[in-house]
């Protein structure tokens, strides 16, 4: 099956996922970071999810979604903190913070999408 080229995936480094995807204006993208609380962890998230949006054209201005997943909830002010110094302010997105189970050690994951300029 041949992938359809106005798709376009860049590389991760997990197997069977892609780090970002880009397709019909949007840019999809997916982050957990090592760390050894939730402020560290978001922080390296967000880094990560910087380079992914950089390499596939954009930046965290042009987000328009994301999910934040924390396996205890109770934590969110934790996240919040490094996330609303990262968001610009003119560029706040619509957020959906949920609790999910991760991985053991994982304390926050995030997913969004962003626009292309």
């Amino acid at each position: 099956m041949t992938e359809p080229s106005s798709i376009r995936r860049i590389a991760g480094p997990h197997r069977g996922r892609s780090r970002a995807v880009v397709h019909g204006g949007l840019v999809w993208t997916v982050a957990t970071s090592p760390g050894a609380s939730v402020a560290e962890q978001t922080a390296g998230c967000l880094a990560t999810i910087d380079a992914a949006l950089r390499e596939a054209g954009t930046d965290r201005s042009r987000i328009v979604e994301a999910v934040v997943y924390l396996p205890d909830i109770s934590r969110k002010s934790e996240m919040d903190e490094v996330w609303c110094e990262w968001i610009p302010d003119n560029g706040w997105p619509c957020r959906a913070c949920v609790s999910a189970s991760l991985p053991t050690g994982d304390l926050v994951e995030i997913k969004l999408t962003a626009a292309l300029p």
